[in-house]
Order: structure tokens, then C-alpha cells, then sequence
């Protein structure tokens, strides 16, 4: 069969800078005037993004070249019109230095880094002798959402950890889209970022998760790393076209690497899709099917729950957190003995929601918090407890 030739993968548009927003590491909202509208989209002005690293700093009256294919399409990353370039104010060139490491390579925005492993690097004979992680925890999830519930869950354990975020290329590839890792490094919740694959923006770079996790634990000297992708997980609803299937291959690596794999499971109890329900087909899919080392799996104990007022858990919902305890018994069962690999790891949440609370960012996946679906949360967290406690063992 002859492939289908695809043509205006890319909507376009122009238009003018009318004000300049919010702004986080690496990364500044804009409201846009375009110069044609967007079918569909019955706005005056657009609310834009700009990565000023790449296409320089905006400003009033700018011109801006756009890329809306996902707000033509009604797509929910980020509600931005992506800025490409200020084609009348591009940015003077970067000074010549090293680094001939190419991310989102062979696209109009590729960009140039110094990478951890390469040989301009400061660190290549040393990356160049390592081999192990020397069993480092390596806490691994599918949804960059997890992120800020692991970590409070790690620090309610070991409060003074180092610990480091590797971001793989699965979601958003610049780091710097992500406000919740700008929150995390503000409040010294995490200690280093490190993007690998076609992923940039880190503190390091790294060519492969394999590079990333061995300069976490001899670069950035972290106690434990914590994997997953960021923002913007893409899924279709088929058994593996799903971009969290890379959890699986994470495993993988950190066992491959000599550390202790970890398993955080995707759970919920207020997602309105079947799949999701209870533990996720994601969770399910990669840690039985693609994961071919073995991990600690941490199980949440929902019936250690009890009401916590401050984190908005009342009564009714404890109640239901134990009615979906038996839900999670029947989904785990295969990834354990006699059918599957890995370890299994009760964990008692007595105090975690108390722990959630505390985070600096907020909490949210699929656009609920902690007291609409408390399961995701606490689920995630305790997989951050357990990592937290292998420090003191």
C-alpha cells in the first residue's frame, strides 16, 4: 500500500506581541493579535509560549511567527500557540563554545548542547569509566504529573536526599515547559535536572536514559533519581500507543545499571475512562509486558487511610479509597509470583496525605487535585516512601 502523503502538518500563523506574562525558568507566556484567525477559535488574542533560549526575548509589538496546529485541533498542551521566531528581531548568534550534542534533531527548532557523555565534556572521562549506578533508587512512573507526590513522598522518608529528575522524551521535549519543575527547584525539593534522549534544558544532557542515570548518580551525586516523561503524555487508547510505554524500558535500564528499580503505579479511582480505573492499562503494560528486570513494586494500603481535613480527605472519600483497595488486589496480582517478576512492597500511607499537602506545586493530573482523585496521588507518593526508606537500609 502506498503511504499517505500528509501535507499542512503544521497550522501557521502570524501576528503581533500585544503583552508580555508570566514568566518561569526558561520559558514566557504571551498574548497575541493574529493577523488571520483560527477556524474554531473565537479569540481576539492568543495566549502564546515562547522559549527565549531559543528565539529570543519577546517583546510589545514583535512580530511573531506561530505554530497553533494544537489549539486548530483543540489539543489541551498547554493552550499555547508555540512560538518558532521574532522574524524581524531574531537573536544575535550564540558565542562559539562546546557541545555538538543535536536535540529535537533534524526539526526547524533543533538545538545544540553540551552533552554530560560527550568528549568536550568536562565530565567525559569520567562518564567514560562508570558503568553502575551502585544500586541508587530509581523511582520510575509514567506521567510527569507523579513528579512533585514522589518527591513528597521521598523527602517525608529522607527529608535531606539529593534528588535528581531524569526527563525522558516521551511528553514535552524542553524541560523548561514545565512550571512544576521550575516550583520543585525553587522550593529545593530537587536537586538536579537531567534531559536525555531528544529531551533539553536540563542542567545536564545526556544521549540516551543510560548516560542520564549514570551522570544522576556520579555528576549530580543524587541519592536517588526519579524517571518519567514531561509534560504532555500522549495516548490513543490502544494497548501500546501510549508514550508512557517507556516506563517498561526505564526499568529495564536501571537494572541494567545496577539500581534498585521502582515501580510507581499509575492508580486511580475518578478517571472516567474504564482503562485507567483501578491500576492503569499503562501501569499493567509496561511493567508486565516491557519491563524484563525485575522491580519493587510499592502496593498502596488505601485501608490505612483515615480523613485528613487540611488535604480536603473527608470521611466519604476514605470510603471510597477502601471499596477501590480490592480493585488494586486484582490488578497488581500479575506482576508478581507465579505469573510475573517483580517484588511486591506494602505500603502503609498512615500521614502521606498529610505529606501531598505539603508539596510547593500543585498537584495535578488530567486536571484533578489531591481531593478529586486522592488514589493517584497517594499511590505515586508511596512509591517515593519506599524509595525514601532504601536510603536508611
Amino acid at each position: 500500500m502506498q503511504a499517505r502523503r500528509l501535507s499542512g502538518v503544521i497550522t501557521w500563523r502570524r501576528g503581533k506581541v500585544v503583552s508580555v506574562g508570566n514568566r518561569w525558568s526558561g520559558a514566557v507566556t504571551l498574548k497575541v493579535a493574529l493577523d488571520h484567525p483560527i477556524p474554531g477559535v473565537d479569540l481576539p488574542e492568543i495566549p502564546a509560549l515562547a522559549y527565549p533560549e531559543l528565539v529570543g526575548e519577546p517583546e510589545i509589538g514583535h512580530t511573531v511567527l506561530l505554530n497553533v496546529s494544537a489549539l486548530a485541533r483543540g489539543l489541551g498542551t498547554g493552550g499555547y500557540g508555540l512560538v518558532v521566531a521574532f522574524p524581524d528581531n531574531l537573536p544575535p548568534d550564540p558565542p562559539s563554545g562546546p557541545g555538538h550534542l543535536v536535540k529535537a534533531r533534524y526539526t526547524p527548532l533543533q538545538t545544540m548542547v553540551l552533552g554530560v557523555d560527550e568528549q568536550e565534556s568536562d565530565h567525559h572521562d569520567l562518564m567514560s569509566q562508570v558503568t553502575t549506578i551502585n544500586n541508587m533508587p530509581v523511582v520510575v512512573a509514567d506521567l510527569h504529573s507523579a513528579l512533585p507526590a514522589i518527591i513528597a513522598g521521598v523527602r517525608e522518608k529522607a527529608p535531606e536526599a539529593s534528588i535528581a529528575y531524569v526527563m525522558t522524551d516521551g511528553g514535552t521535549l524542553p524541560a523548561w515547559f514545565s512550571r512544576a519543575v521550575d516550583g520543585l527547584r525553587q522550593a529545593q525539593w530537587l536537586s538536579s535536572l537531567i534531559t536525555v534522549g531528544q529531551a533539553f534544558g536540563g542542567d545536564l544532557e545526556a544521549v540516551s536514559l543510560h548516560s542520564g542515570l549514570l551522570a544522576a548518580r556520579h555528576v549530580a551525586k543524587a541519592d536517588i533519581a526519579i524517571v518519567t516523561q514531561g509534560p504532555g503524555n500522549l495516548g490513543t487508547g490502544t494497548p501500546w500507543g501510549f508514550s508512557g510505554v517507556a516506563a517498561g524500558e526505564a526499568i529495564n535500564a536501571a537494572g541494567a545499571l545496577e539500581g534498585l528499580p521502582v515501580a510507581a503505579l499509575r492508580v486511580s479511582g475518578a478517571d472516567p475512562r474504564p482503562r485507567h480505573r483501578g491500576v492503569s492499562h499503562h501501569s499493567l503494560t509496561a511493567y508486565r509486558r516491557v519491563a524484563l528486570a525485575a522491580a519493587h513494586v510499592p502496593v498502596p494500603d488505601f485501608l490505612s487511610v483515615t480523613p485528613d481535613l487540611d488535604a480536603e480527605i473527608d470521611t466519604d472519600i476514605v470510603a471510597n479509597l477502601r471499596r477501590l483497595s480490592s480493585v488494586i488486589e486484582q490488578d497488581v496480582a500479575p506482576l508478581f509470583a507465579p505469573l510475573g517478576r517483580h517484588r511486591r512492597v506494602d505500603i502503609d500511607l498512615t500521614g502521606l496525605t498529610t505529606a501531598l499537602h505539603g508539596s510547593p506545586v500543585r498537584l495535578s493530573t488530567m486536571g484533578r487535585g489531591l481531593a478529586q482523585d486522592p488514589a493517584n496521588f497517594l499511590a505515586v507518593a508511596a512509591a517515593g516512601r519506599y524509595a525514601g526508606s532504601l536510603l536508611s537500609t
